[in-house]
């Protein structure tokens, strides 16, 4: 198996998973809340297209660290580990500057989870494969 389908492969397509999965939650789930939440704050949501970018490239990113992780990690522990590290650590700081909207966490904190394991999932899949080829 070349390099791409060892590495780039599962990123690319976790990468894809993870920005589909946020951008479905964000339109139908979450955005109502974050648009309350800073009404409520008087500010403005940035809604722009960089900042749209910015969270494409988050999600790639994501993607990236579930690769590294899921090269030493059983499936469980990947996604356990990448999620408080991406998730967790994100609401911490946003609860902590006083914008979390709190009640969101019921559902998004399972579907973030959800989101999480299928992308660690693509990416155990891809080096099971290729140790197993490479056998």
């Amino acid at each position: 198996m070349n390099t791409l389908q060892k590495s780039i492969l599962p990123v690319l397509l976790a990468g894809i998973w993870i920005n589909i999965s946020e951008t479905v939650r964000w339109i139908f789930l979450i955005k109502p809340y974050w648009l309350e939440k800073y009404e409520s704050l008087g500010v403005v949501f940035p809604d722009s297209f960089q900042n749209n970018l910015t969270w494409m490239v988050w999600g790639f990113l994501f993607a990236s660290v579930i690769y590294i992780l899921a090269r030493k990690y059983s499936l469980i522990q990947t996604t356990l580990l990448s999620w408080i590290m991406v998730f967790v650590m994100m609401w911490m700081v946003v609860w902590n500057v006083g914008v979390l909207p709190v009640k969101m966490l019921w559902f998004n904190a399972p579907l973030s989870i959800l989101e999480t394991g299928i992308a660690a999932y693509i990416c155990r899949y891809f080096i099971i494969k290729s140790s197993v080829k490479n056998q």
